[in-house]
């Protein structure tokens, strides 16, 4: 069957949309569209050059026996800070004041929508970074490492605040948490990741950096690298964290329990 030209485009964007960092070989369209390789290679370019010219992402061709296209969401500054800013909006809302310090989030971490435009700005601002994990603590922070985890088509990596038997041997560590100062302790199961690995971490929020620090001495367990810490919202007191490099999408400045206001900003 003959696929018309603006058929063909459409399916190869949305099979290339739906799998970003996902490889496919050139033979991969041209078979399932039954279309010559010159004809799919013109189609590729059609897809990158919309994409480029609307900012929908990168569309890459990769040269060589092993190359291929593959999508790469990509947001542009713009674009994020007018999410990022809707998103504030949102935060900033009274009612979400939790005693404490803290912000109701849960909403928005949970939607699926929400999560997975997190996870393209997170895979934006880490691009350089090439990691083969992601890797967050259960359990908030579980949505948008995930979306980002798929941008980058990595698996993720759930660290727990207890080890399982059903998922065999597991390495702990004790770490002290930055905020509280309590001793807690973080496992990993041995065959959740390859040894020297590099692993992008992400959660939803830091306040002294207790947490972050405890990932980075359980990947030392792994002899893997932590090329990049990522968090949705970090306060700015205290201002010396337990990590040094990390980026916050948000900080979240002050909280008047009393009056209910929030005082966020968007880390720019």
């Amino acid at each position: 069957m003959k696929i018309k030209r603006s058929d063909r485009t459409a399916v190869i964007a949305k099979i290339l949309t739906e799998n970003p960092g996902k490889v496919f070989p050139l033979n991969y369209f041209a078979e399932l569209l039954n279309s010559a390789k010159s004809s799919t290679s013109e189609d590729i370019m059609t897809i990158k050059e919309t994409f480029k010219k609307l900012n929908l992402g990168i569309v890459e061709t990769l040269p060589g026996a092993a190359g291929g296209v593959r999508y790469k969401p990509y947001k542009v500054k713009s674009n994020i800070e007018k999410f990022l800013t809707e998103i504030k909006n949102k935060l900033v809302e009274p009612k979400r004041i939790i005693p404490g310090g803290f912000i109701y989030m849960t909403d928005l971490i949970f939607c699926p929508a929400t999560a997975f435009k997190i996870g393209e700005i997170f895979a934006t601002k880490f691009s350089q970074t090439n990691p083969d994990y992601v890797l967050t603590v259960e359990t908030k922070g579980i949505p948008i490492a995930l979306m980002t985890a798929r941008c980058f088509d990595v698996p993720l990596v759930i660290a727990r605040r207890d080890s399982r038997v059903t998922e065999g041997t597991s390495v702990s560590i004790n770490y002290i948490s930055g905020s509280s100062k309590r001793i807690q302790t973080m496992s990993l199961p041995r065959r959740a990741l390859k040894e020297g690995s590099n692993v992008l971490v992400i959660d939803d929020f830091m306040k002294g950096g207790g947490t972050a620090r405890g990932m980075i001495e359980l990947m030392n367990e792994f002899n893997a690298e932590v090329v990049g810490i990522g968090v949705l919202v970090a306060t700015k007191k205290p201002e010396q964290k337990l990590v040094k490099d990390f980026l916050p999408l948000f900080v979240l400045n002050d909280i008047e329990e009393d009056s209910g206001r929030i005082d966020i900003s968007i880390k720019p």
